[in-house]
């Protein structure tokens, strides 16, 4: 938890000090971080003297990517802290900010090691730009020392870098797709994307099933219903690579499922923590995973989409679709200060004598551009369904493929050049390679 950010009188009691006001469905950055794993349970003390940089600080605290650090910030730098440690234990991680000259931030920071334990790390926030002092705060063990002003993103980056092993593997980056409503079509959505990300991105992409009753992954790819993704949830501590390779269903080169039993033959009450034990082994094993969410809400479902990497809600352009979208997307960006908005996919669009609202005040009431509109299309949809087969298989040139491929070269967080158009013997060649 975060404690208030406070300034102190000459007598030591805490003075309130507020954060710039922001309304929740603007987030601090549209801008994209690098997927960063999360930090581990450590306890966080910030010592600042500027208001500017406790806010920051405390923004950065209510991330996801934080959420398992204790935070304390207040004011006071430097003296602050000593005058703290003097009586009582170091945390894990201190930061403190600081406007001295040079020669004076070493002799503090030397007093300061005097009080802190062995394990405790140290990250100074100050305003001079010099390579000497960055050089000597290395050299006395300081773990990171960042020039003011600092953003939440900048923090968040740097916290986790100190808590990240860098000889392991990229964690991978998860994106959860789930729907407004029931029936708006987001597992299909979600597969479909899923298929064009590992197409796209050359990489393992590994698509979830989470509808653990009716999930339909298994049917939409044609594969055997499996038990896959419930003995992993049922023994989470026991999963790890070796056995998560015996559970996964593989469709394609670069693209497994981890099905659902979609049995009805037992409960699925299942703790949020058995659904994070899996899900990070997953993410430490592939380079994407996209969640198929169910439309229920539980604990573990409001955990997934506030702690994935990207959000997306597919919705139909009806009112239901637009309560409940805007809803979501309140909740999610108000959570999320520090993270993009979600992504909006509406489906459905232009069914046959169905009252629908405009797209363009669909967007407005809820303050959302889509990414791609998707048109109603019964035949192709049922028929890929019916044959468990992608969109893209049945007819690669189908105008839902083009949105498919939109979303997923987003949500990749990666660029891509423009195709050239293949001429002569290199288009024979291409329309060869599909026929196969």
């Amino acid at each position: 938890m975060t404690q208030a950010l406070s300034n102190r009188d000459e007598r030591g009691h805490a003075l309130p000090v507020e954060a710039a006001p922001r309304t929740h469905l603007e987030p601090v950055s549209q801008q994209t971080l690098p997927v960063l794993a999360p930090v581990p349970r450590i306890t966080v003390h910030a010592f600042c003297l500027n208001p500017e940089t406790g806010v920051a600080i405390q923004r950065a605290a209510e991330d996801r990517r934080l959420r398992r650090a204790a935070f304390s910030v207040e004011m006071g730098g430097t003296a602050a802290a000593l005058a703290r440690y003097a009586t009582s234990p170091s945390p894990n991680l201190i930061i403190i900010e600081t406007s001295d000259r040079a020669r004076d931030i070493l002799a503090d920071l030397d007093r300061l090691a005097e009080h802190c334990d062995s394990g405790t790390r140290v990250v100074v926030v100050g305003a001079a730009n010099d390579v000497r002092l960055y050089r000597e705060l290395m050299r006395r063990g300081v773990s990171e020392y960042l020039i003011a002003p600092v953003d939440p993103l900048q923090l968040i980056e740097s916290v986790s870098a100190l808590y990240t092993d860098p000889d392991a593997p990229p964690i991978g980056r998860s994106i959860a797709v789930v729907g407004a409503k029931g029936g708006v079509g987001a597992s299909t959505v979600a597969h479909n994307i899923g298929w064009a990300l590992s197409g796209l991105v050359e990489a393992q992409v590994t698509l979830v099933d989470l509808d653990l009753a009716f999930g339909t992954a298994s049917l939409d790819f044609n594969q055997d219903a499996s038990h896959g993704l419930a003995d992993a949830l049922t023994a989470p501590d026991r999963l790890d690579p070796v056995m998560l390779d015996r559970l996964l269903v593989e469709c394609r080169e670069n693209f497994n499922i981890l099905p659902a039993p979609s049995s009805l033959e037992r409960d699925y009450e299942l703790a949020p923590e058995a659904f994070e034990t899996v899900l990070e082994v997953i993410r430490r094993s592939v380079p994407f995973v996209v969640m198929d969410v169910p439309h229920v809400w539980t604990a573990w479902t409001r955990q997934l989409l506030l702690t994935a990497d990207e959000v997306v809600i597919v919705a139909a352009p009806d009112l239901a679709c637009l309560r409940n979208t805007k809803s979501l997307v309140e909740l999610i960006v108000k959570s999320r200060p520090n993270d993009r908005s979600p992504r909006l996919v509406v489906n459905q669009v232009g069914v046959p004598k169905r009252p629908e609202i405009p797209l363009k005040d669909f967007a407005e009431a809820i303050e959302l551009e889509p990414t791609v509109a998707i048109p109603f299309d019964p035949q192709l949809f049922g028929t890929a369904a019916n044959n468990g087969q992608m969109i893209s298989e049945l007819q690669a040139a189908a105008r839902p493929v083009a949105s498919f491929d939109t979303v997923a070269r987003i949500l990749s967080g990666r660029t891509f050049e423009p195709e050239k158009p293949k001429t002569g013997f290199a288009s024979i060649l291409a329309a060869l390679k599909k026929t196969r």
